[in-house]
């Protein structure tokens, strides 16, 4: 055998001793151990705080609690509270070696803290990787989060997940911009209009904590309103947020702002920004560069640096409730951010819901309004058009307006467009038997038939079958009428009415923001009214038993609601708007349109409800899922003595065509509702309980789903 030192042979035997030297010591640095990737066995721990408390990406109640890993050297620096981590989850008491546990699969989380030793005994296994060293949650964030989950009996993790956006590692290597001084107190404006806007201004310029339930005037400056809040309480040297129910208004509020206070001073959060400008702007916030928020739903978390103020605009509005789980309400999230963080309060809407009246009636928040004459003087003439009247109307029975809608479509033709609102979008969403008006329905998954613009058969609105030999099952007749007419065929029948006025449509395929002065017929779907220059000359509010029909406790609050929405984008009185609501003049909701009086209306509500014990006065949750996984869960949670449980009823089968809403059973299962209602000061117990009892239920590993859910929206 030849030696390193000895001539001839070639190859590394003729190098050099200072070459051969070399080549030793690098196959010597290719055999020192080295930390296996992601488990960093045999890596050295971090000197000081070697141990990192996680909060796992699991979102199941069970595992609703922090993890300890240990840190290692390498990633002392960056594993910093409030940074995204992977870690190994799910390894047992027997994958131990060298002193640390491995195995398990990969998972995100959050670092939540560091501390110096572990509470569990046992190896603990290390983070796998800081994902970025960007912390994007603090100790107010987590605390808001922990609130909410605990109100809402779910998960921490899943309250993150709405609250956190998704990581882009483009917008994270933007610089944000440097913060811009407060701006100068600004002026009123239209808050004069109100008996105390001058001095809520003045408030929140001071640096005060103004609560406030407000109910907007009629007419577009409800967005120029809430600018000036904002700025007011920029001007203290805090920040705001506010959260409205689509983008329609966030661009709204997104103008007013940016004409009341230049570019750079707020940042505009919304779904369809994109995920890379979202997450950029959610930086902004959380870097502390901008102080101000505006965007819908998911803003209501936004990290705001030295909150002075959060903002709601129209709280009814389906869109602030969250469909994820577990499925906050922006309202209820921004009244805990109110109480947390000790900031100001302002409630906006030009309706008014119980939950708004009950603030104001339990004297945490005061109310915001214009004095009647004011009130009288923006709002427009409302006229009605009950069943009495129609069935004495000759033009009723052979078309579908009566005689005073044509008139008022007619006269404000003259001076500009007309709004006119139709409860249900489509052709003929719904038919009925013309003789004894049974619901016509489909003989293979019972759906409703629906008529089609040409005329042709019939068509279930579920399965999508024709039926072209329909004929009643109750009285044999063989003829259909319009149950509910839709906007499409309303938008055909005004169009031959008025041949040489333009028809245009909102709805849900195509949304309208602005129309122009010009007379034109605009028909729209409730929620998606466009915003007319000038204000609409009149409006025409169809079809109201359809809207207050309905069965459900917030029928009447509702249809009050999407009626003052269309009414508030008509001109005034005095310039000659006029609106027609074709609805029982006799009924609540109507008189209070008429009077434009919605807070009346809400307080005589939460009156009626405070003797029934229906939300808001109590704290209501529902449990709802297979008849048998009901009556095992209510036997064991252990409710608070004062729960009341009702029921559980049988809820509605789903046809497999049918749109499924979330916490609908699945498509032909027959699923059970039980609702448990406790009295005020008792709903933190409530949602205990209920957490408790289905995190049991899940670390068992039950099959069966219970789908359990604080204040459901809708109760019957």
């Amino acid at each position: 055998m030849s030696s390193e030192n000895e001539p001839g042979g070639g190859g590394a035997e003729d190098a050099p001793p200072e070459q051969l030297a070399l080549i030793r010591e690098s196959v010597r640095r290719a055999k020192a151990p080295r930390a296996k990737p992601r488990t960093w066995r045999g890596a050295a721990l971090a000197k000081e705080l070697p141990v990192a408390r996680v909060l796992v990406d699991k979102g199941v109640l069970h595992l609703d609690r922090y993890f300890d890993y240990a840190v290692p050297e390498e990633l002392d620096a960056d594993a910093q509270p409030g940074v995204r981590v992977r870690v190994r989850f799910g390894a047992g008491r027997h994958r131990v070696r060298d002193g640390r546990r491995e195995g398990g699969g990969l998972i995100d989380g959050f670092l939540v803290e560091r501390l110096a030793q572990s509470d569990y005994a046992g190896p603990l296994a290390a983070l796998a990787q800081v994902v970025s060293p960007e912390r994007v949650l603090d100790e107010e964030l987590l605390g808001l989060a922990r609130a909410v989950a605990d109100r809402y009996a779910g998960s921490l993790a899943d309250v993150l997940q709405l609250a956190v956006p998704p990581r882009n590692a483009r917008a994270e290597k933007r610089i944000s911009p440097d913060p811009l001084p407060p701006p100068l107190v600004p002026a009123p404006g239209p808050w004069t209009r109100y008996e105390q806007g001058a001095a809520f201004v003045a408030a929140l310029a001071s640096g005060g904590a103004p609560r406030a339930v407000w109910n907007a005037l009629p007419g577009p400056q409800w967005s120029e309103e809430l600018a000036r809040a904002v700025a007011a309480t920029l001007a203290s040297g805090r920040g705001a947020l506010v959260v409205l129910p689509d983008g329609r208004a966030v661009a709204r509020a997104d103008a007013a702002l940016t004409a009341l206070l230049g570019e750079g001073r707020h940042a505009v959060l919304t779904a369809d920004a994109g995920p890379e400008k979202r997450y950029a702007q959610w930086l902004a916030v959380r870097r502390g560069a901008v102080r101000a928020v505006i965007g819908t739903r998911a803003a209501m978390f936004a990290p705001v640096r030295d909150l002075g103020l959060v903002a709601l605009w129209d709280d009814g509005d389906d869109s602030h409730g969250e469909p994820h789980a577990p499925q906050p309400h922006a309202r209820d999230v921004l009244l805990l951010r109110a109480a947390q963080d000790r900031c100001a309060f302002l409630l906006g809407a030009w309706s008014c819901t119980v939950e708004a009246a009950q603030l104001v009636e339990t004297g945490w928040a005061r109310p915001l309004v214009a004095a009647r004459e004011q009130v009288r003087s923006a709002a427009p003439l409302v006229r009605t058009v009950g069943d009495g009247d129609l069935a004495r109307d000759e033009a009723a029975r052979a078309a579908r307006l009566p005689t005073l809608a044509w008139q008022v479509v007619r006269d404000g033709l003259r001076q500009g467009p007309v709004l006119v609102q139709v409860p249900r979008r489509g052709y003929v969403p719904r038919m009925a038997c013309a003789a004894c008006r049974t619901p016509a329905r489909c003989r293979h998954c019972s759906g409703p038939l629906e008529g089609q613009e040409s005329g042709a058969a019939l068509r279930c609105g579920w399965c999508g079958r024709e039926e072209g030999g329909w004929h009643c099952p109750e009285c044999g007749a063989f003829r259909l009428r319009a149950q509910v007419v839709g906007a499409r065929r309303t938008a055909e029948e005004l169009g031959r009415a008025f041949p040489a006025v333009p028809v245009r449509t909102s709805g849900r395929e195509h949304v309208l923001d602005t129309v122009s002065d010009a007379p034109a017929l605009v028909v729209s779907t409730p929620g998606a009214e466009p915003v007319a220059e000038g204000g609409y000359a009149a409006a025409l509010l169809l079809d109201g038993w359809a809207m207050l029909g309905r069965a459900d406790l917030r029928a009447g609050e509702d249809a009050l609601r999407r009626w003052l929405a269309a009414a508030a984008l008509v001109r005034s009185q005095g310039a000659g708007g006029t609106v027609v609501a074709v609805a029982e003049p006799t009924l609540r909701p109507v008189q209070a349109l008429v009077r434009w009086d919605p807070v009346g209306h809400a307080v005589r509500e939460l009156a009626e409800r405070a003797e029934l014990g229906f939300p808001p006065v109590s704290r209501m949750a529902s449990v709802a899922g297979p008849p048998d996984a009901v009556a095992g869960f209510l036997r064991a949670v252990e409710l608070p003595a004062e729960a009341e449980v009702l029921g559980p009823v049988p809820l509605p089968v789903t046809s497999a065509g049918r749109p499924r809403r979330v916490g609908d059973p699945p498509p032909g299962e027959q699923w059970e509702r039980a609702l448990v209602r406790v009295p005020p000061g008792r709903g933190a117990a409530l949602a205990g309980a209920l957490k408790a009892a289905q995190a049991a239920r899940m670390a068992r590993g039950s099959e069966t789903a219970v789908w359990v859910r604080i204040d459901p929206p809708d109760i019957g």
